[in-house]
């Protein structure tokens, strides 16, 4: 048995935002992995183009070039790919189903001014934190039309009310810091989510860029052995 794995960036991200759990993951398996880049996220652009119906019609026809290359699908989504992931969960068979910092309801103001005043003493001191992505959500963020975060808006608005039809397994993965997707988000997902099999890991001091959290060491391995049962 063949296995795919389908990895779904973020609302004005890209492959960046899951690169560590996507080389792990590649370290540890001989699994096909396919990370598509939505349209109007590529590197050197602002978010100018795209739309809630392009980005989810990219994740399906990669999941459905992908089923047609291996016996076993699973998807992982980031963010805003959270909720593609689950879209794409309600339409096609997938073996599992893992949610990373899932943009189910979103910007804990807390948190966000928190990191905000991070962001703004390293841009006058041209300073970026270890392992953040400020100066490219800077460009991206400022070069967003509003028009394009309406819609982000309607992806959300058109999988929330169809959480409980999910049944695929699921793993989800929250950062307790997160400042653009509350902490309690996961387990407001975790509730409504009609899997049978759902598991929930809190992250002590991850931000919403889960995957370069200091204890991603500690869930790697636990959710690639998720994704590895039958």
């Amino acid at each position: 048995m063949t296995t795919g794995v389908l990895i779904i960036h973020g609302f004005t991200g890209g492959p960046f935002e899951i690169a560590p759990f996507k080389r792990f993951l590649e370290n540890h398996t001989n699994w096909k992995i396919v990370v598509p880049v939505l349209p109007g996220h590529e590197m050197d652009l602002g978010v100018q183009k795209g739309s809630a119906k392009s980005w989810m019609m990219v994740g399906e026809l990669a999941l459905r070039k992908l089923q047609k290359e291996v016996d076993d699908v699973i998807v992982v989504g980031f963010s805003m790919g959270g909720l593609i992931a689950m879209y794409l969960a309600l339409r096609y068979p997938i073996k599992k189903l893992i949610l990373l910092s899932a943009a189910a309801k979103y910007i804990s103001p807390r948190i966000l001014l928190d990191d905000a005043r991070i962001m703004m003493r390293s841009f006058r001191r041209k300073n970026y934190p270890t392992d953040s992505f400020y100066h490219l959500y800077n460009y991206k963020l400022t070069n967003t039309p509003v028009r394009v975060a309406i819609e982000f808006l309607r992806v959300l608005r058109l999988v929330r009310r169809y959480y409980h039809q999910v049944k695929t397994p699921v793993f989800i993965v929250q950062g307790e810091q997160d400042g653009i997707v509350p902490a309690f988000t996961a387990e407001l997902l975790y509730e409504q989510l009609g899997s049978k099999e759902k598991h929930l890991i809190y992250s002590k001091n991850g931000k919403h860029h889960i995957c370069y959290s200091e204890d991603r060491h500690v869930w790697f391995p636990k959710v690639l052995k998720f994704m590895d049962e039958d």
